[in-house]
């Protein structure tokens, strides 16, 4: 079986002091099974690298954006360094979107910075992948008044109501299942999943972050300060935790999931 990672952060400080043994655990070895991945971009900083594992890896897909948290910290030219960035090689737009869990938020200047990227990813055809906390309301609200992305949009770690599901479908909506929803306290997040059209289900890690349950952790791993990590290898095991949770095969969900992550981003390819 092919396995398919729609969100993690592979260049994050945390893994790289251990980078060159995930990567031969993902591919070299052949052990994992993982067969692609986006790897999101989060600040101007962190787009290089970005690029850089992009190159080395074919079986990597670059995303680059601005992400909620990282606003603050971004400069006159960032506009153009991301325009750039996305014109040099086939990538997605991400991780943008609306964030009012961290302290100081300021949601208005959120919203300049994500809209500007979601009419960047439309005008350009690209996928975009959407973060948002605390912000449903909201979020839905612009998606509703926006352009979007013909080929759609991926809402990774879904966590927001049942009841949105039904109209981010109809707007193009992605939702992609994390491991760390495996967790006992995150049953209302994982019931949500239920409702969650296949056609529209992606699997994803977000490595090294959503550390996940004990039983689902085949690669430990920990960071330069000895705290757990998530390890991207892990992703077979949360495919085989949401097989059992929506009473399917392994088979069946693979090659649902297979074919939905190449619908959303391997036209980039």
């Amino acid at each position: 079986m092919q396995f398919y990672d729609a969100h993690n952060h592979l260049q994050d400080d945390r893994l790289k002091a251990c980078l060159p043994e995930i990567l031969k655990t993902l591919w070299s070895d052949k052990t994992s099974g993982v067969t692609s991945m986006v790897v999101n971009g989060s600040c101007e900083e962190d787009w290089a690298d970005v690029a850089a594992l992009a190159r080395e890896h074919p079986q990597i897909i670059p995303s680059f954006g601005i992400h909620p948290w990282y606003v603050k910290t971004r400069t006159s030219q960032w506009r153009e360094n991301l325009e750039s960035r996305l014109k040099s090689v086939p990538s997605a737009v991400g991780e943008i979107g609306l964030d009012r869990w961290i302290s100081d938020y300021n949601l208005p200047d959120q919203e300049e910075v994500f809209l500007w990227q979601l009419r960047f990813a439309t005008n350009h055809g690209l996928p975009v992948t959407i973060h948002c906390l605390r912000a449903w309301g909201r979020m839905e609200e612009l998606l509703k008044k926006e352009q979007l992305p013909k080929c759609g949009f991926l809402l990774h770690s879904y966590g927001g109501p049942v009841e949105m599901v039904k109209p981010l479908v109809q707007l193009g909506a992605y939702f992609s299942f994390p491991g760390y929803f495996a967790r006992a306290n995150k049953e209302r997040q994982r019931e949500t999943f239920r409702a969650v059209p296949r056609e529209r289900l992606l699997i994803e890690t977000d490595a090294p972050d959503q550390i996940l349950p004990e039983p689902l952790i085949r690669y430990p791993l920990a960071g330069p300060d000895g705290k757990p990590v998530n390890h991207p290898a892990n992703l077979p095991a949360i495919y085989e935790f949401t097989a059992q949770f929506l009473g399917v095969t392994m088979e069946e969900l693979a090659s649902q999931v297979e074919e939905n992550f190449k619908r959303l981003f391997c036209a980039l390819k």
